[in-house]
């Protein structure tokens, strides 16, 4: 009877968290627990710098995602986002038998967004209660810890742990190493390998060890094979008594250290010589301090949920004073290369201007630290000014394979980066920025597109040959959304110019008053030229209303929204609802509003944790735009914030009828509260 009850116990305890407890001021709202592993597409721990992709089976990493490290793909093929050396990783038998999915039982994992931890729990064969937590350290970001307990239920258990660092079959596996360093009684012992990329622009080296809260076993290394070895150790545990060790890692690469070797293996030193409370705690802090942003959904648990999913993404895969962007998968993946395109400016970086004006910052940094390679792209095309690669990689130079008309042709781009530029100036009204910065990037952009655009005979202006944002129609004339974007750019680089007090090329106002937003017969925005009603990958001319502004008369922008909405292809990514839902949020139509917001992500959500897929019919997560998008119609639809020349206002919200409230939090540079309440009286 008493074996029952501790049984019962325990199992209880590891269902909370494996004996720890959750800090009661953490609402529900803040945790995704998922209690199936069947069907898994897991969630990113990311810190800006290295992105893990966690798995369900028990101890197991799948990949590590270096940020902005790459390595051609392929003898003739282009640039591809680098996978690092996997430190992360642990291997654990107990009584003989492997820990592992077919022999665990109440298999849990918690997603804690606030704390940016996972954690995993289940009982072993009746015999152990075991938990484990993972994160990306915020505060040290090339390190990732993994914090282990393990509680014998009955009686005594013998515990076999293997740490594993395993070399990608990617990278070309160099010296792996087991070494116990020495400064005069101290033991710092260190697992290592390192590595070069493919084609040798690259070394990584990742460094690992065990901290042990009491005991230091002995321990002993087993080198499998070049590509992987183990750092073991045994411990025996009576009944009742608990394991506790952290299996910690660092990994970097020549990208960001000369000495890659030496750095990790000092990073992973200076944690386990007691600062793994300390690195912990900054952990927790620095995370406190990015959700000062927030946003506070009264009255809809589940879009509570996907909203601060999205947000939690999109803080992890960036961090101030880097100069480094977001690729659509963030750092999930290595999907489309992991390259950086229009979504970063469009899609994800409006809403961390909002509410993160350094890492806002950084990402502009990362474009306007890559302008010389933009001016040389323009001129080998025959333009002036500067003409951004529409991938890009670390270089800064077109990253696209040459096979995707994309790559050619879609230069929509450059005026996204400059309107980018300027809306962060409209937020931090930052001059000196502006002066030393921003505008030397806004002036080339502007240059380019006066040399880009044709003039007519009629005196109107044009940009023909090129793909919009519907990347169905490619090489068409007058697109509607890169005409309307070379229009806003122009503005806004004239308008710098006047706060510098600087003289510009007055072609400037001249073809941004001139250039053609053609129309149907029916009154429509017509996409492009050539457009005759056929099925678009995303929406394109919408995007004038918002985010552009171009066109605001609100028949236009119905008769715009009614036509377009059926014609977005089901197979077409998922931020185009998101547009249409903030447009009917402005017009005052809350259920559209709302439909369309549930209509841009709810299909693309995949289970356990409710990861967003790119697409309603693929499984490529997590997608970073798609988070990007959904926020917007929150932030700028139902909110009804907006950016203006005098900073974030707010202006027309429109609250879902079964929404009591929404709250944004730290809200530009002086970190307002905006809260809109569903007027009293209203059904629900």
């Amino acid at each position: 009877m008493k074996n029952n009850i501790f049984t019962l116990l325990f199992f209880f305890l590891c269902t909370l968290g494996y004996g720890r407890v959750h800090s009661p001021d953490i609402d529900s709202s803040w945790m995704i627990v998922v209690k199936n592993p069947e069907n898994y597409i897991g969630i990113a721990l990311a810190n800006g710098r290295i992105g893990l992709t966690p798995a369900e089976i028990p101890f197991k990493v799948k990949s590590v995602i270096l940020n902005n490290i790459y390595e051609k793909e392929s003898d003739l093929g282009v640039s591809k986002i680098v996978e690092g050396i996997n430190f992360a990783g642990l291997n654990i038998t107990i009584d003989g038998e492997t820990v592992d999915l077919q022999s665990v039982t109440g298999w849990q994992q918690i997603l804690n967004m606030k704390e940016a931890y996972l954690e995993t729990s289940f009982v072993f064969k009746n015999k152990a209660s075991i938990s484990y937590r993972t994160c990306a350290l915020r505060g040290m970001p090339y390190m990732a810890l993994t914090d282990v307990k393990i509680t014998s239920l009955h009686q005594s258990i013998n515990i076999s742990v293997s740490g594993v660092i395993h070399t990608p079959q990617d990278l070309l596996p160099g010296i792996s190493t087991f070494r116990i360093l020495r400064d005069n009684e101290i033991q710092m012992p260190l697992l290592q390998s390192n590595a070069v990329s493919r084609y040798h622009r690259n070394k990584i080296s990742a460094t690992a060890s065990f901290i042990f809260e009491k005991e230091s076993p002995e321990l002993s290394h087993v080198l499998v094979d070049e590509y992987e070895h183990h750092l073991n150790f045994k411990s025996v545990k009576g009944e009742g008594q608990t394991l506790s060790f952290a299996w910690a890692g660092a990994v970097c690469t020549s990208g960001d250290f000369a000495d890659p070797q030496n750095e990790s293996e000092r990073m992973v030193i200076y944690l386990m010589r007691d600062n793994k409370a300390k690195a912990l705690s900054q952990h927790k802090k620095l995370w406190e301090e990015l959700w000062k942003g927030d946003i506070i959904i009264e009255g809809d648990k589940e879009s509570q949920k996907d909203v601060r999913l999205a947000l939690y993404h999109l803080y992890a895969f960036a961090a101030p004073n880097t100069g480094l962007s977001i690729p659509p998968m963030g750092l999930s993946s290595r999907i489309y290369n992991g390259h950086v395109f229009w979504d970063t400016e469009l899609w994800m970086f409006p809403p961390l201007l909002v509410f993160n004006g350094q890492i806002a910052a950084s990402l502009l940094d990362y474009r306007i630290n890559r302008l010389e390679k933009a001016k040389q792209k323009a001129s080998v095309y025959g333009y002036q000014g500067a003409m951004y690669p529409w991938e890009s990689d670390d270089t800064g130079e077109e990253a696209t394979p040459s096979w995707a008309l994309t790559g050619t042709f879609e230069h929509h781009i450059t005026a996204d980066i400059g309107i980018a530029i300027w809306n962060y100036f409209r937020v931090t009204h930052d001059t000196a920025w502006l002066k030393s910065k921003a505008y030397p990037v806004l002036a080339e952009i502007a240059a380019f597109w006066v040399s880009r655009a044709e003039k007519n005979e009629d005196g109107s202006w044009s940009v023909n040959n090129v793909v919009g944002a519907n990347e169905f129609a490619p090489n068409v004339n007058d697109n509607a959304f890169t005409n309307g974007s070379v229009i806003t750019v122009l503005k806004y680089a004239a308008k710098a110019a006047s706060v510098l007090g600087l003289q510009y090329d007055k072609l400037w106002d001249e073809v941004s008053g001139n250039l053609k937003i053609l129309k149907m017969e029916n009154g429509v925005t017509r996409e492009h030229a050539e457009y005759n009603g056929e099925i678009i990958k995303q929406a394109d001319v919408n995007l004038l209303s918002y985010p552009l502004e171009v066109i605001t008369d609100r028949d236009q922008v119905k008769s715009d929204l009614e036509y377009y909405e059926p014609r977005i292809a089901p197979e077409g990514p998922a931020m185009s609802h998101s547009i249409l839902s903030i447009l009917y949020a402005r017009l005052g139509e809350a259920e559209k509003a709302f439909r369309l917001f549930k209509k841009g992500y709810v299909p693309n959500k995949r289970p356990p944790f409710g990861a967003l897929a790119e697409t309603a019919d693929f499984d490529n997560t997590y997608f970073a735009t798609g988070a990007g998008g959904l926020l917007q119609a929150v932030i700028f639809g139902f909110g009804g914030l907006q950016l203006t020349d005098a900073g974030i206002v707010q202006q027309t919200s429109c609250l879902p009828v079964h929404w009591k409230s929404l709250t944004i939090t730290g809200v530009g540079i002086h970190k307002a509260t905006y809260r809109v309440v569903q007027p009293s009286g209203q059904k629900r």
